[in-house]
């Protein structure tokens, strides 16, 4: 189509959607930003809802509030189901939309490796219902565990898996380890500390892979200081409802989280256009697709190659640079201006380990422990959207880090107790 205003059609309201939006408030076009949520969330601090740490307010927002200031943007709350690059036309549940330009921001999704079945046991980390699932799992767990703590079952209900040794992993082992430790204990005085085990299971020789491994080997080090046991060099052959097979091992456990991989979006398919292993769309210096200069792609959805060689990863502030130019290069089109090609600027990556730990890495510089910790705790609350939501969370920090009490350890869901078993005396 081609109507007087011209039309952006984005798909995903996340880091780079969002931005994208914000960066064509100026242009004279009229922008659409359609996502299955209503809510923008800040996926770096999903594993702190699903560690009782912080609730699904603090961090996440409505996408009509962040973006109620621009008056050419437009929310759609739908889902996309498929692209026809032909007509320049969105597909969705409900009616279809059609577009100038089109930023394709979806996101990714937890991969199995061919293992889809594992999902039902494993659940992985990127929704808030995710988080709210597993952090259900967690408080549950306690609680049958003291009920059934002089049978057979306990051992399993306080064994918890994690696999993968990326920085979702390594955060969530932690967070899992403190809050067994330090706070649980407190609640469940018949369990015993040597009755808990938190298990990260990594198939590669270190975790952090892509840290120095100065990195990699201090945060094995912290991780098995706070109790973590670090399992390197171990695949995971099976999972079950009750047990996962680590190699040749067989661990009993009922809390199994799945941190191990990323796949692409399915719609990326309906493009028509060359995926990678992964599904990402293989995409062209400017971030467009091959044989058509109107459709982008930013954030996981897309791998590009910088013009040194390196790979653009699939991160926030990667996201979030790519919107800024897809955005740009919009504007310069309109005015028939030349576009020169992404690059990537690199500033740095970081993660957490608990409490005063961390470790990150600014271009040649490393940092590891308290003082990492605090420009980690820095940054992530800086880059939350809402303002009130910064403040919430120093709060909320501030309270865990005094009193070991996180405030969020509610079961809300359906699991009920079994009243046909005893409880412990």
């Amino acid at each position: 189509m081609q109507t007087s205003i011209p039309r952006v059609v984005i798909i995903g309201g996340g880091f780079g959607g969002i931005q994208a939006a914000k960066s064509l408030s100026k242009s004279k076009v009229q922008v659409y930003l359609i996502d299955k949520n209503n809510h923008h969330l800040f996926q770096p601090l999903l594993y702190q809802v699903a560690s009782s740490a912080l609730s699904p307010g603090e961090i996440a927002v409505p996408i009509r509030s962040v973006l109620s200031k621009y008056k050419n943007v437009n929310i759609i709350m739908n889902e996309v189901l498929s692209i026809d690059t032909i007509k320049r036309k969105v597909i969705m549940i409900s009616g279809s939309l059609e577009y100038d330009y089109l930023i394709v921001a979806p996101g990714s999704r937890h991969s199995y490796f061919g293992n889809d079945e594992w999902e039902n046991y494993a659940p992985g980390l990127k929704s808030l219902s995710d988080a709210l699932k597993i952090r259900e799992n967690i408080l549950y767990s306690f609680e049958l565990a003291e009920r059934y703590y002089h049978t057979s079952k306990a051992h399993k209900y306080l064994t918890f898996v994690i696999v993968g040794g990326g920085p979702t992993g390594v955060e969530m082992a932690g967070a899992i380890a403190e809050i067994a430790r330090n706070t649980m204990l407190r609640d469940f005085p018949i369990i015993k500390k040597s009755d808990i085990r938190v298990i990260l299971v990594e198939s590669g020789e270190n975790l952090l892979a892509s840290y120095p491994n100065e990195l990699s080997n201090y945060t094995k080090s912290a991780l098995q200081s706070i109790g973590v046991e670090v399992l390197n060099g171990v695949r995971i052959n099976k999972v079950a409802e009750d047990y996962v097979m680590a190699g040749d091992k067989k661990i009993e456990t009922n809390n199994i989280i799945w941190a191990a991989g990323n796949s692409a979006s399915p719609i990326l398919k309906t493009l028509g256009v060359e995926l990678d292993r992964s599904g990402r769309v293989i995409v062209e210096p400017d971030l467009s697709i091959t044989g058509n200069d109107r459709v982008f792609l930013i954030g996981d959805a897309a791998k590009h190659i910088n013009p040194d060689g390196k790979e653009t990863p699939g991160i926030a502030p990667a996201a979030i640079q790519q919107a800024k130019y897809v955005a740009a290069i919009i504007s310069k089109s309109l005015a028939k201006k030349e576009r020169k090609p992404f690059t990537y600027f690199d500033k740095g990556s970081m993660a957490t380990i608990g409490k005063a730990k961390a470790v990150a890495m600014v271009g040649s510089l490393k940092f590891k422990g308290l003082f990492a910790w605090l420009m980690w705790s820095f940054i992530h609350v800086f880059f939350l959207i809402d303002f009130r939501n910064r403040f919430r969370v120093m709060i909320e920090w501030i309270w865990y880090y005094v009193t070991n009490r996180p405030g969020a350890r509610l079961i809300v869901y359906s699991k009920k107790p079994d009243n046909q078993n005893p409880l412990v005396n």
